[in-house]
């Protein structure tokens, strides 16, 4: 009998009994076996690490692959830790798209529990921006999303993996990827004309995690920080003082935090320094589906639109 056990039956076997040992707890068999749902649909089920990567996924996939995230909206992906669940439910994907750089440090382990499912790393091949200076020097910053024309490649990425999942749908795949690039194109066009109206000395993005290089150097702008990346988000005086010192020296007028981490440090940098707190940035997750990011092209849309509307002049006077 157990010769007529599949791999991924064996997997979930495995799941079933073990996960006390791999993370601690335990949901029933019956339960782990019905949140793996490849099948129900019949399609192909693609997991995505986080949301903004399911939200590009969607876009190219159309109807015809199941796409999920595995991080689901305002968690914190960085130091993500993995649920039975997640684990039962990557049994049953066919595909994991992640995003690579060093962003999800628990991805490993994850896929390697989860047995034999193809990976997708959408930055392969790509050069990374290095992050400069603290404990991180020298390592990709992995935020390559935050610029439109990475995505596009991203984009690239999976319309190649989806067309070798699903072949019948490679010709789908090709047409939404192009749809999905041209709206990615405009909302690059967008951006670059919006930012470039901030006058020079104002034009320093100053955010909890270093998380607009790529859209800071697509721009012209420069960026200061509380951390290099969120795994490493624990704020000391040093760098408190430095940043508060930054912000008093260029005179910003505004600055900012992301929705996955606390604003309490940032909030009292604004305090010290005399800058407004201008708000909050979506950046490693998406909003709810009835909040101003629900989507990557509205998360850019709702981050330079706080940008404009604080580090423009004409803006602060209406």
């Amino acid at each position: 009998m157990s010769q007529l056990i599949s791999g991924r039956q064996a997997v979930r076997f495995v799941l079933a009994f073990g996960c006390l040992a791999l993370l601690g707890a335990c949901t029933p068999p019956t339960r782990m076996a019905s949140q793996s749902q490849a099948q129900d649909s019949g399609k192909p089920l693609v997991l995505t690490t986080f949301t903004v990567l399911a939200d590009m996924a969607r876009n190219v996939a159309g109807d015809r692959l199941q796409v999920r995230s595995i991080v689901k909206q305002g968690a914190e992906i960085h130091g993500y830790q993995p649920t039975p669940s997640d684990l039962a439910q990557a049994v049953g994907a066919d595909l994991i798209v992640e995003n690579g750089f060093g962003l999800e440090l628990w991805a490993r382990k994850f896929t390697a529990a989860a047995g034999k499912v193809s990976t997708l790393t959408l930055s392969e091949g790509m050069e990374p921006l290095l992050i400069e200076g603290d404990a991180y020097a020298g390592k990709p910053n992995p935020h390559a999303w935050m610029s439109p024309e990475r995505a596009m490649q991203y984009v690239d990425q999976m319309v190649k993996a989806f067309s070798s999942l699903d072949p019948e749908g490679a010709k789908t795949f090709a047409i939404n990827g192009r749809r999905y690039k041209d709206q990615l194109q405009k909302l690059d066009d967008e951006l670059r004309t919006s930012l470039a109206t901030i006058p020079a000395k104002r034009r320093l993005l100053v955010t909890c995690e270093g998380a607009f290089t790529y859209l800071a150097k697509d721009y012209g702008m420069e960026e200061a920080y509380l951390w290099p990346v969120n795994a490493e988000s624990q704020v000391t005086p040093q760098r408190m003082a430095k940043l508060i010192e930054t912000v008093k020296l260029r005179e910003v007028p505004a600055i900012f935090c992301e929705s996955t981490v606390s604003d309490k440090a940032q909030r009292e940098v604004a305090r010290a320094s005399g800058a407004r707190f201008g708000g909050t940035f979506f950046v490693d997750s998406l909003s709810q589906a009835d909040g101003p990011a629900s989507t990557l092209l509205d998360l850019q849309r709702h981050n330079v639109g706080l940008i404009l509307d604080e580090l423009v002049p004409v803006n602060r006077e209406k």
